[in-house]
């Protein structure tokens, strides 16, 4: 099939899928187009155990391997779901809360790798480095999949700034980790590696990637406004917004920084600095109806394409056992990366009961993680962590997703102190 076809299809899908959530199960948008995809999948997979002949689960298969997920996620839609959510969170809420989403997005993700990393390799005999690898995927929670439940929960503001920021930045940090790991595990399959000490290559590459990202983000975004101040058309802004999104993400990946950094860091800056200083009301509420509405389809045909994802997944008892017991896992690490970073601010400020539980449940892994097992090198494990992170992400996005809410509303009521 064509790029358009194949864009056409997705499309479609994702409209047909909504307006059967919408009409008949009535969940949140992008939760329920995964549910009904999912369904979806097993109804085709059912069918094909009863009429083999058919070969229904082989072209379909067909069809879902030739998209390639990891690459259309990682440098397609995510650099604009990233922008996108970023420019709903302000600067000054970000400001009053950035020693939490420091903590959580660095020693929170330090934490959860190594906990995820050394059980999953006790658990399955995996090599230390490529379960650490598994870790540092698994870890992030994904921002796509957590600002779409926000929107559901009636949080307190300065909790509900913990867990976006901290979703935003986690991602970026995670991502660099995951391809440290990589070139250290996968010294041959990893494009970004660095010749000579593999440590040392390792540490380069860290700080290159996320200072890197972060610098270039802050300067096209403060480029962007400079020119979006000098301007009163609203079209026109709105098209420079995209072009930022685009064009600074696709340079981030040719400069071998991090794009997902630079994409949060940019669209931070617009959506604060740019829409106070440099936008017209008229203007403001165009770039904002625009990126939500970009929002909402990509959205839409990321948890399509999840659904779908099952088609590559192989299953069998033995790993079913495994995927049950990593999701206890990554559970427990995502706890102790809420726990620990908490703890260590508790001397210094105060917290709200609920911010241990709510952060640690509405902490939901999704597209990112399947896009970055499936851009693993071909090997023995990798059928076994792609399995793994998608029961982990299918059970986060469902079970938690469905969930958090709810949570958050039982013990979030107190309101969050300074």
């Amino acid at each position: 099939m064509t790029f358009l076809q194949i864009t056409s299809l997705l499309i479609v899908l994702a409209g047909g899928f909504g307006a059967i959530n919408y009409l008949f199960l009535k969940l949140p948008s992008a939760i329920g187009i995964l549910i009904v995809s999912l369904l979806a999948s097993f109804v085709l997979l059912g069918l094909d155990l009863l009429l083999p002949a058919l070969g229904i689960a082989d072209t379909v298969r067909g069809i879902v391997t030739g998209i390639d997920f990891s690459e259309a996620l990682l440098e397609g839609m995510l650099g604009l779901l990233l922008f996108a959510g970023a420019l709903h969170v302000k600067l000054s809420d970000l400001r009053a809360q950035w020693r939490v989403v420091f903590l959580m997005a660095t020693l929170g993700i330090a934490l959860s790798t190594a906990i995820v990393g050394i059980g999953f390799s006790w658990l399955t005999g995996m090599p230390l480095l490529v379960a650490l690898v598994f870790g540092a995927l698994i870890s992030p929670t994904d921002p796509v999949a957590v600002l779409g439940v926000l929107r559901e929960a009636d949080l307190p503001k300065a909790l509900e700034t913990k867990i976006a920021g901290e979703s935003l930045f986690n991602d970026g940090v995670g991502y660099v980790v995951f391809l440290v790991l990589v070139g250290l595990a996968f010294p041959h399959g990893d494009a970004h590696g660095h010749g000579g000490d593999p440590v040392t290559g390792a540490v380069i590459l860290f700080f290159q990637e996320a200072i890197g990202g972060a610098v270039l983000g802050i300067v096209l975004g403060w480029l962007t406004f400079r020119v979006m101040r000098r301007i009163d058309d609203y079209p026109l802004e709105v098209l420079l917004t995209l072009g930022l999104a685009f064009g600074g993400y696709e340079l981030a990946v040719w400069l071998h920084v991090s794009a997902p950094i630079m994409a949060v860091c940019a669209g931070l800056l617009i959506g604060d600095v740019g829409t106070a200083k440099g936008m017209s009301e008229q203007t403001r509420a165009y770039v904002d109806g625009f990126w939500e509405l970009i929002d909402e389809i990509l959205n839409a045909v990321l948890f399509l394409l999840i659904g779908f994802e099952v088609f590559a997944i192989a299953f069998d008892d033995d790993v079913l056992l495994t995927a049950i017991a990593a999701i206890a896992l990554a559970l427990l690490a995502r706890f102790v990366a809420v726990y620990v970073p908490i703890t260590l601010l508790r001397p210094f400020r105060s917290f709200n009961a609920g911010v241990v539980p709510i952060m640690t449940w509405g902490g939901l892994k999704g597209g990112i993680s399947v896009a970055l097992a499936l851009s693993l090198p071909d090997g023995e494990w990798k059928p076994l962590i792609l399995t793994c992170t998608y029961v982990v992400v299918i059970f986060s996005i469902i079970v938690q997703g469905l969930t958090v809410a709810r949570l958050a509303n039982r013990v979030g009521r107190a309101p969050d102190m300074m």
